[in-house]
């Protein structure tokens, strides 16, 4: 007797549903904080919705935490490019 296949399980991210794709975030770590990184992170955040529409539910999972990874470093090289160049111009003021 053979029995029915049993159901996928489920995933962190309920039933159907893509992780998230930081896209937004992605997009303003780009346009205020550091180019080359936020590019990066803007790669990866396209990646997610098309790797998980084609079945890559672990491809979708490691673009999205790639794109939430270069989201921040793009966010920190922002912060600290901003903190440098403020003490500089202090610097050069006095």
């Amino acid at each position: 007797m053979a029995y029915p296949p049993a159901p996928p399980p489920p995933n962190a991210y309920g039933a159907g549903n893509p992780p998230p794709n930081h896209l937004v975030w992605s997009i303003l770590t780009t346009i205020f904080c550091c180019l080359p990184a936020g590019i990066v992170s803007i790669v990866f955040a396209a990646q997610v919705n098309g790797k998980w529409k084609a079945g890559d539910q672990a491809g979708a999972m490691k673009a999205s935490s790639n794109a939430k990874t270069w989201a921040i470093v793009s966010a920190i090289a922002g912060v600290v490019v901003g903190v440098i160049s403020f003490v500089v111009q202090l610097s050069m003021a006095s």
